[in-house]
């Protein structure tokens, strides 16, 4: 007899104990479960002799849980979903040749689309539906096959596996002209695009001057943007020098569009990881795209 069978009880008496608390009836559960008042009964009484513990209190008018009900149902409640999800998952999912990924704008466009498109060629049989959001956080995860997250790579719910570390260093196109660039002083002195950041969890030119241990204040009349991207189309239009997040500008430095102003660069110890809910059951499809993601990234 296996350990599961020997200290867990049956899960249909876990099924009526839940019913019984979400219902807060007898009656209503067995209606709900398409039992016997009696029947209902009996599993809950079948689930207290196993637990050696009152669950219930039975009440002139009604029940009541029990404070060793009580803890045992702010288990039970999460466990059965989490079960429900990945049954329901597994079962939509296993012939699915869809995977869903939410993740920023700005990885979306300039980091995660190339990727796509060579994902696409070596596997025209999966699509790979994206879904850009800058309100991203720990909990919107579960309702996507992935997400992904800046930051420090630990959350309670979610697996974790880096793509790429966060590095930020100004840019400018090569279309504009540029005297060579040797001191932080001799940056600051340049046309400087400006991000208003203050909506978002990321560096401006005050804070990445601050990590060189410089003191640097905007020109009042600086052009500004508000969206990391609009930064980028306004370097890459040649009206300025930008912070360039090195997982958007690579690419277009490689391909001579822009260049790397000066060697100065930030390197702040976060980073962006490939997420999935950490109990949720993974597809075949979801699968190949994390394993070839990952090796490409």
């Amino acid at each position: 007899m296996s350990r599961y069978n020997r200290h867990l009880p049956p899960l249909d008496t876990l099924i009526a104990f839940e019913a019984v608390v979400r219902t807060g009836s007898f009656t209503r559960a067995a209606s709900e479960l398409y039992l016997t008042q009696s029947a209902v009964s009996k599993q809950i009484r079948v689930l207290e002799d196993h637990l050696g513990v009152a669950l219930f209190e039975r009440r002139a008018r009604g029940i009541a849980l029990t404070s060793a009900g009580s803890g045992f149902n702010a288990f039970v409640e999460p466990m059965l979903e989490s079960l429900l999800g990945n049954v329901l998952r597994l079962k939509n999912g296993h012939g699915s040749r869809n995977v869903s990924v939410i993740c920023t704008h700005a990885v979306a466009q300039y980091w995660l689309f190339p990727r796509l498109l060579r994902f696409n060629e070596q596997h025209p049989e999966l699509t790979v539906n994206i879904h850009a959001s800058n309100a991203i956080s720990e909990s919107v995860i579960a309702d996507y096959d992935f997400g992904i997250l800046y930051g420090h790579g630990h959350w309670s719910s979610l697996q974790a596996s880096k793509l790429f570390d966060e590095c930020i260093y100004p840019i400018v196109s090569t279309r504009r002209a540029l005297p060579p660039v040797t001191s932080l002083a001799e940056l600051q002195g340049l046309a400087l695009i400006q991000l208003d950041a203050s909506a978002w969890n990321c560096l401006d030119w005050q804070d990445w001057f601050a990590h060189q241990g410089v003191r640097y204040k905007p020109p009042a009349d600086a052009v500004t943007f508000n969206q990391v991207n609009l930064v980028f189309d306004a370097v890459m239009q040649g009206m300025g020098v930008g912070l360039g997040w090195d997982f958007m500008a690579r690419e277009r430095i490689d391909s001579g569009l822009i260049r790397q102003v000066c060697d100065f660069a930030v390197h702040t110890g976060q980073a962006d990881f490939l997420v999935r809910e950490r109990q949720a059951l993974c597809s075949p499809a979801a699968q190949v795209f994390e394993a070839w993601l990952l090796a490409n990234g």
